[in-house]
């Protein structure tokens, strides 16, 4: 008996040391425009009462069309926020800001 409740002790702690990730990052600028896109589409789907194929269709080409190109200031954010989960000082982060805001005038 005294076994069998160690193993459910020792469970229990392993279990809760797994489940906090203390190293879990920000998602990315990307990521994050990925999920707000992905929230507007699901919601305007919500609202059209869509369902089956025709909800499928409807987020297929709401995800896949082109979003409304990003603002100065919205990718100085965008930039700034990245450069911030980083720790980037003094000149790395204004060479790192330099090309992140360049990157997406290709």
């Amino acid at each position: 008996m005294k076994t069998i409740i160690a193993l459910v002790a020792f469970a229990f702690t392993m279990g809760s040391a797994f489940a906090a990730d203390p190293e879990k990052k920000a998602p990315s600028p990307a990521q994050q425009a990925q999920q707000e896109k992905m929230k507007s589409c699901n919601a305007e789907a919500g609202k059209k009462e869509l369902k089956g194929d025709e909800r499928k269709k409807f987020m297929s080409e709401c995800l896949g069309s082109k979003p409304a190109p990003a603002t100065q200031q919205d990718k100085m954010k965008a930039c700034n926020a990245e450069a911030g989960t980083k720790a980037l000082k003094g000149d790395e982060r204004k060479q790192f800001m330099s090309e992140c805001l360049k990157a997406d005038k290709k």
